[in-house]
């Protein structure tokens, strides 16, 4: 490293820490090397969170990076959250600590505002304007996550005023194959109103394959490309759900009425029609626009209960002779991907209980998938990789799913977890989707399960979409969209309008069509900002519920190692927590060259080492479970 200080003149987005200060984060480009450069408060101050900015970035003879002379080039962020305070009859606006830093004079003619009041305001040209003020009892937590993520509640009024043609257009037969008469059912838990695939196999011939019908409601049947009601599902880009709210991409008439495949209902639908050998390999695939009815609403409870032990509830009964037949389908699915490797994609989760009276979060409880769960999952997965070849074949530009393999840090890391926690993966240089499920099968069932899995996810990295058609290495397929949730997820929207054009003749693409590539850019960058609101809210609700069991002695292993301590994850409830590095004994404590271990004079606590801890105090405000070692 040279040891004389340098400096660039460079160009990317803030990131605010809630301490006051900042970073400047260049991603690399054009052979310049990306880099993390300190923003002091003053420097800060001016600037909000995701501000693309140019500054001179200086090295120290440390190696740190530290921005000055900021200027802005564009602000993204159109409204911020905060809470009022008044000095010297000035109104100012005390802004989320997330996003920016101090206190920002507000506009607010007209009104008359009090110290305290929670607010949103429109940032117009570097002045904040006031859009609302919240009313008394509103949950703030909830509201400042939500413009912090730029999520929305409501639909505009021009989406809303497209929606009485919308609902009056037929769920024709026309050109359409018609599949009313196939016993056809949906899968879903009792709570869902969207119902977006429904599952239909036909028995065995004498050759012994088996034809699988994945129908998936046809959304793009109903909603115009460039409509006022598009353009908000593209820029929501997902339903986002936040424990105890649903955010939904379309308007409930919609997404949870005219579309939804609801039970002796005839819906417009796109099908995947599949044929599995004996062996479970996909001989053949057909996709067409059909007409369905679905036959049964089941529930996994139910359909669980059947696969288990056989029991036949009043509900599956209309569908009783088809049920053998979507089991052997499964298994067969199931048999030819542990061949080939791979994932599991089901896992368990933690899901919170609320008080019925008051609605209030009450509990944490870890919710294990069932049978019926992994029955469809191997349905969808199996239709969103047989349409994504069928797609390759053709030549047609779509929105393909695509992730790379784990790189060495990340193989290291969890080689590392892994050893401590007793589940040695031993996985080479260059791991295969069959290595990995071959370790997966070591842990699964474990106690240890739910932080390996942890681990593992961030091993794998994240997956993202986009133009060119690639491999995905966690589910071990050549190629992959996402094609079975049109009304919870624009990306299969985008899909189902690629394979519409091509079943109505178009042939005049272009290969790797570029605007198909900046909506994939789009949507990676929205579906990331939403998958943060969902974090940040378990986050502060888990706050929230272990405000209760402060005290309380748990047990845990160590997932992440930090600067500032190490991260552990409890047993029960699954709850993710800090333990401080200025809290343990024999400090003090500094993390090893690859973050696998934080390395104390007498001690050190590697990733994976198992833990009893005291949940020692909490802050709902950053979401943030403090622990304490319970020795």
């Amino acid at each position: 490293m040279d040891p004389l200080p340098s400096s660039r003149t460079v160009t990317g987005h803030v990131e605010v820490h809630p301490k006051g200060f900042g970073f400047l984060v260049v991603k690399p480009s054009a052979g310049e090397p990306g880099l993390s450069a300190f923003i002091p408060p003053a420097e800060l101050s001016p600037f909000l969170a995701e501000d693309l900015v140019s500054a001179t970035a200086r090295r120290a003879e440390d190696g740190r990076w530290s921005a000055g002379g900021l200027s802005l080039v564009k602000r993204s962020r159109e409204r911020v959250y905060g809470e009022v305070v008044l000095r010297d009859a000035r109104v100012l606006l005390q802004l989320d600590r997330e996003v920016g830093r101090g206190e920002w004079p507000l506009e607010a003619p007209g009104v008359e505002l009090h110290a305290g009041d929670a607010v949103v305001a429109r940032v117009d040209a570097g002045t904040l304007r006031l859009e609302r003020r919240l009313e008394p009892g509103v949950d703030r937590a909830l509201e400042r996550l939500l413009v912090r993520q730029g999520l929305r509640r409501d639909f505009p009024p021009e989406a809303h005023a497209e929606l009485p043609a919308l609902l009056a257009t037929p769920h024709a037969v026309g050109h359409r194959r018609d599949l009313r008469s196939l016993p056809t059912v949906t899968i879903d838990a009792p709570s869902t109103r969207v119902i977006d695939d429904a599952l239909s196999v036909l028995p065995a011939g004498g050759d012994g394959a088996l034809r699988v019908f994945v129908s998936i409601a046809d959304a793009a049947a109903f909603l115009p490309e460039g409509s006022a009601l598009d353009m908000e599902a593209r820029a929501r880009a997902t339903n986002a759900y936040l424990s105890d709210t649903m955010l939904p991409m379309l308007p409930e008439a919609l997404s949870a009425e005219w579309l939804s495949l609801k039970p002796h209902e005839e819906r417009a639908c796109l099908t995947v029609e599949l044929r599995l050998d004996p062996e479970g390999h996909v001989t053949s695939v057909d996709v067409y626009e059909s007409l369905l009815r679905s036959w049964a609403r089941l529930n996994y409870t139910e359909v669980a209960a059947w696969l288990d032990t056989g029991d036949v509830s009043e509900a599956l009964a209309p569908v009783r002779e088809a049920l053998p037949w979507l089991r052997a389908a499964s298994a067969r699915l199931e048999a030819a991907r542990a061949g080939r490797g791979g994932l599991e994609m089901t896992r368990d989760e933690a899901h919170f209980t609320f008080d019925d009276v008051t609605g209030e979060v009450s509990g944490i409880e870890a919710v294990r998938p069932t049978s019926a769960h992994a029955l469809v999952e191997r349905f969808m997965v199996a239709a969103n990789e047989a349409l994504a070849g069928w797609l390759v074949e053709r030549g047609v530009p779509a929105l393909f799913r695509v992730q790379e393999g784990p790189d060495a840090q990340r193989l290291a890391d969890l080689e590392a977890f892994a050893r401590q926690a007793g589940f040695p993966p031993a996985l080479g240089r260059a791991p295969t989707p069959r290595a990995l499920a071959a370790f997966e099968r070591q842990f699964t069932g474990t106690p240890a399960e739910p932080a390996l899995r942890a681990v593992l996810r961030r091993a794998l990295g994240s997956s993202r979409y986009t133009v060119v058609p690639g491999p995905h290495f966690g589910l071990a397929a050549r190629a992959y969209v996402h094609f079975t949730s049109p009304i919870r997820r624009y990306a299969d929207l985008a899909v189902h309008r690629a394979l519409k054009r091509y079943l109505h003749g178009q042939r005049d693409w272009l290969h790797e069509d570029p605007e198909i590539e900046r909506l994939a850019v789009h949507l990676n960058t929205r579906s990331r900002a939403v998958q943060r609101a969902e974090k940040e809210r378990q986050r502060l609700l888990e706050a929230r519920v272990m405000a209760a069991h402060v005290g309380q002695v748990f047990t845990g292993r160590i997932t992440r190692v930090r600067t500032s301590g190490v991260l552990v994850q409890l047993d029960s409830p699954l709850v993710e927590g800090l333990l401080p590095a200025d809290a343990l004994p024999g400090g003090p404590y500094t993390p090893d060259e690859r973050e696998t271990s934080l390395v104390g004079a007498t001690r050190t606590f590697p990733l994976g080492l198992p833990l009893r801890v005291r949940v020692a105090s909490t802050d709902e405000g950053l979401g943030r479970v403090e622990l304490a070692l319970a020795e």
